[in-house]
């Protein structure tokens, strides 16, 4: 067991890494595949990714049609400082939106992503797919 399952998960909701997002990572990283149940599920551990530094994990779980072909690692001393959902909402079996607020800070001064997501479920499995920020 990795030190940080029993931390707090990074995406907010009160249970530990290990039972909340650490769980999809796991599962993703003993190749079966994209486990999370809904879109504000894969959207908060895409976070906890970010956070952890799971690059892997994020590109896997971005929609092909917009996925970029690499990510950089977090920019040296980039501390992701929490995530709050605002809004979730289902329009169809397969497509979603999130509306979040990511906090992070970076060499002294405060940053927040405002973002609304849009998400695509395709065969079983939901995917980020972008986002209208601000």
């Amino acid at each position: 067991m990795n030190s940080n399952d029993t931390l707090p998960c990074p995406c907010g909701r009160p249970a530990s890494y290990q039972h909340c997002c650490g769980r999809w990572h796991q599962a993703f990283s003993a190749g079966q595949g994209l486990c999370a149940p809904d879109a504000e599920s894969l959207m908060r551990s895409r976070y906890s990714a970010f956070v952890h530094g799971l690059n892997d994990y994020l590109l896997a779980s971005w929609h092909a049609s917009t996925r970029p072909a690499t990510l950089e690692a977090n920019e040296p001393g980039l501390q992701w400082l929490g995530l709050q959902v605002k809004h979730h909402a289902q329009q169809d079996a397969e497509h979603a939106t999130v509306s979040f607020v990511a906090r992070s800070k970076l060499g002294g001064r405060a940053h927040r992503l405002v973002e609304t997501s849009r998400f695509v479920r395709e065969d079983g499995a939901w995917f980020y797919v972008d986002g209208d920020v601000g």
